[in-house]
């Protein structure tokens, strides 16, 4: 049974399989459960979801034989088990069947980032399909060894990559990227980039780094993308971000310093909101038309607690 937690209300992040992991080097298992008449098979072409048209509404999920009907997949991979006993798995067929796919009848294909946008399934359907992209998208970027170079083959139902030539294992990848709301009183600290829709400003985010911890990612990017200097960092929530595979750690982190230095590489402006004026970008009546992320972001819920005003688990001072 799932659990209850603020990651489960974040886009991508609500997935209840029971992934079998202990099962996946086990052949026999695998392989009765994908012949499984019951069993139901996400498909991507490159890294777009293939989806069944029914009338104003779309599927997802295909029979063995109607996967089979879209294409000889490259790469499949088994996911798990829903909580009503059915299997699921991904197939990955090669990109260049995805124009001729999208001239068939009853046949669309949509991004992930428009699906979540739109809201076109429930939220344990985009957890599944987001798991199934990012699975699928590092075995298409890991095809060769990167001890030796050689190429390297599927093993443990997709969750493995095996180099024949040196013996080499390879993991599926996960990049742990920090995004974080700086807090000083009534306001917070938000940027944005060029590449952001018109008047969008969202929470300030960036890579960990080898021998760093959480918080201390946290408080580097806040300095080197605005400036700012921070001192208690708390966490808040996570969100698996498939594009292609990073795991978004919210937090929230405390103002030391107020004065705002745009780093303009990373950043086309950064500044301080007022907690008013985060509720209108939430709820799309700022007068200047500025605007939050959207809600399947997980910049949006550490903007919505900001606006709410909640406890965010940040001390007035830190003992020196």
């Amino acid at each position: 049974m799932a659990s209850y937690d603020r990651s489960s209300i974040v886009g991508f992040s609500f997935n209840p399989l029971d992934r079998h992991s202990e099962k996946r080097d086990d052949a026999a298992f695998v392989e009765a459960l994908r012949r499984a008449g019951s069993t139901r098979f996400m498909v991507l072409a490159g890294d777009v979801p293939v989806l069944r048209e029914n009338g104003d509404a779309y599927e997802v999920l295909f029979s063995q034989a109607d996967a089979a009907a879209l294409g000889e997949p490259a790469r499949e991979i088994f996911l798990g088990v829903d909580p009503g006993g059915i299997a699921l798995f991904a197939l990955g067929l090669d990109k260049s069947v995805a124009e001729p796919l999208s001239t068939q009848a009853g046949v669309a294909l949509i991004d992930l980032r428009s699906i979540a946008v739109r809201g076109l399934f429930l939220p344990s359907l985009l957890g599944e399909l987001g798991g199934a992209k990012a699975m699928l998208d590092w075995h298409q970027r890991h095809r060769f060894c990167a001890n030796c170079g050689e190429r390297s083959r599927v093993s443990a139902a997709g969750w493995r990559r095996e180099c024949d030539a040196c013996g080499t294992q390879h993991f599926p990848r996960v990049d742990p990227v920090v995004i974080m709301l700086t807090v000083d009183g009534d306001r917070c600290l938000m940027g944005r980039q060029p590449r952001f829709p018109t008047g969008m400003y969202s929470a300030l985010a960036g890579f960990l780094e080898p021998g760093e911890t959480i918080e201390d990612a946290v408080r580097r990017e806040i300095k080197e993308e605005a400036g700012v200097i921070c001192s208690h960092v708390s966490y808040f929530a996570s969100q698996p971000w498939p594009f292609p595979s990073s795991l978004m750690i919210g937090c929230f982190a405390r103002a030391q310093t107020t004065e705002v230095v745009v780093d303009t590489t990373e950043l086309e402006d950064a500044r301080w909101f007022t907690r008013t004026e985060v509720i209108q970008m939430i709820t799309g009546t700022h007068p200047d038309g500025l605007k939050a992320p959207q809600p399947f972001a997980i910049a949006y819920h550490l903007l919505k607690a900001f606006a709410d005003n909640e406890r965010l688990l940040l001390p007035e001072s830190v003992p020196v």
